[in-house]
Formats: C-alpha cells, sequence, structure tokens
C-alpha cells in the first residue's frame, strides 16, 4: 500500500476516534457537518478534559479521604479553594493543550511524519527500539524546555511563573498538573511532536503517551515520594517546586543525574 492510499488509514483511524467519542458525548447535528480537522480538536477537547477530571477527582480522593494521614498529613491537604483555583487555570488552557495533538493528526494523515498505522508493519522489536529511541528524545527535549523556561527570565516570569505559584506541599494537588500558562503546557508537550519526524513511531501509540502525560503529571504533584528509581515520581517534582534549580526531568532522573541537577528527596 503506498502514497494516498496509506495515509488514508490514518484519516480513517482518527475519524473513528471522533465518532467513538464525539457519537457517545454530543448529538450528531452538533458536530457531523464539522470539518474534520474541528472535529479531532472537539474531540481531544472532550477526552482530554475527561481525563484531566476523573483522574483528579479519583486520586484525591484516593490520598485525601481515603488514606487520609497515609499518604499525605491533615495539615499537607491542599484547600478546596487551592484546588479549584488549579481547575480554573488548568480549564483555561485546555483548549490549547489539545490543539497539540489535533495538529500532530493533522500532520500525520498528511504524511508529513515517519508514523505508522500498525505494529506488523514492523515487528514488535522494533516497535520497542523506536518506541525507546522516542521516549528518550522525549526526555531529552522536556528537559531542556522545562530548563530554558526557568533559566531565561522573561519566560519564567511571563509562562513558567503561572505554574510555580504552587511552591509547598498544601498547595500542591494533582489539579496542578496541568495547571500552566497554555503556551508554557503546549512548548512542553512539543518533543512528543518534534519525536514523530525523527523517529517512526506507532500512531496510536504517540496519541496515547499524549493523554497519558495527563496522567502523569497529576501523579507527580501529589507529593507522595514512591521512590522507585529511576523514575522522576513525586518526591523529586516536590523538590523542584521548592528550590525551582533542580529536577526538571519528566519520566526519569537520568538527564538531572547527567547534567548535575539532581537532587535526591
Amino acid at each position: 500500500m503506498e502514497g494516498d492510499e496509506y495515509w488514508q488509514q490514518f484519516l480513517d483511524e482518527t475519524a473513528t476516534f471522533n465518532n467513538i467519542v464525539l457519537g457517545h458525548l454530543l448529538p450528531s447535528s452538533w458536530w457531523v457537518t464539522l470539518p474534520h480537522f474541528l472535529q479531532t480538536w472537539i474531540r481531544n477537547y472532550m477526552a482530554g478534559t475527561l481525563l484531566y477530571f476523573i483522574s483528579g477527582f479519583l486520586w484525591c480522593f484516593y490520598i485525601y479521604y481515603l488514606k487520609r494521614n497515609v499518604y499525605v498529613p491533615k495539615d499537607a491537604i491542599p484547600s478546596n479553594r487551592a484546588m479549584l483555583l488549579q481547575i480554573y487555570v488548568a480549564m483555561k488552557a485546555m483548549p490549547w493543550y489539545t490543539l497539540l495533538p489535533t495538529v500532530s493528526e493533522y500532520m500525520i494523515e498528511n504524511g508529513w511524519t515517519k508514523c505508522y498505522t500498525s505494529i506488523s508493519e514492523v515487528g514488535w522489536f522494533a516497535y520497542i527500539m523506536y518506541m525507546a529511541i522516542y521516549l528518550v528524545i522525549v526526555e531529552f527535549g522536556i528537559y531542556w524546555m522545562h530548563r530554558e523556561l526557568h533559566d531565561i527570565k522573561p519566560l519564567y516570569k511571563h509562562l513558567h511563573a503561572t505554574h510555580h505559584i504552587y511552591n509547598k506541599q498544601n498547595t500542591l494537588s494533582p489539579f496542578a498538573g496541568l495547571a500552566f500558562h497554555p503556551l508554557d503546557g503546549v512548548l512542553q508537550a512539543v518533543p512528543h511532536v518534534i519525536a514523530l519526524f525523527l523517529v517512526p513511531i506507532h500512531f496510536r501509540s504517540h496519541i496515547g503517551l499524549l493523554f497519558i502525560e495527563g496522567v502523569w503529571t497529576a501523579n507527580i504533584h501529589d507529593c507522595i515520594h514512591a521512590n522507585l528509581w529511576p523514575i522522576m515520581g513525586a518526591g523529586y517534582h516536590t523538590i523542584h517546586h521548592t528550590t525551582y534549580k533542580h529536577n526538571y526531568g519528566h519520566y526519569t532522573i537520568w538527564m538531572d543525574w547527567m547534567l548535575g541537577t539532581l537532587r535526591d528527596p
């Protein structure tokens, strides 16, 4: 299968995703006549919003109520007001966050990237190797993007400072994970899209990883140190929110370890 016929598979797949999500959440008359790009953006927005609220509420319910005083002392639980403010900031930014996977899907559908549709095209060994390279590129890119958002003062002042008002344990919560200035959140996810042009990656795995970011960022803002080496868990990230100059990494501690910015909990 070559050329337009091959890329049509991506378009068919995203159309299926749109039908599943929008078909279950909205009357068909609201969206079926919209352009495909706009359908995809609405689908990503609705899916991202649902993921944010479901993961955030379930995790808060578990650590703050079911396991009260087990993981987080009572006086370290953020107030409802603090969490509502985080939700407000995140929801203002959500349309822009979800524009990024929409744009990446558009580029994939038009054959501009190295994405492939099925693991059977490359085999499981190549899939795992490509995924490992993809994740290394993403880790490298997010580390440096995050670090520059601190080191370049105008970027910090006008973008990243929005997120760093949450700088104590009793102000950090899973809802803080997406409480960014919209451009800040997009910039830190851009390495996922850059990697599409550098290494072959399975389409559904790429989309899945972008949405897993929502769950991951909720996890690393809960202040619970899981101590799973070499994972950059909440214990490390809480230090980042208090010192401002350590633990810029995303999934792992390796970049911080190599470049001298690691501080252990």
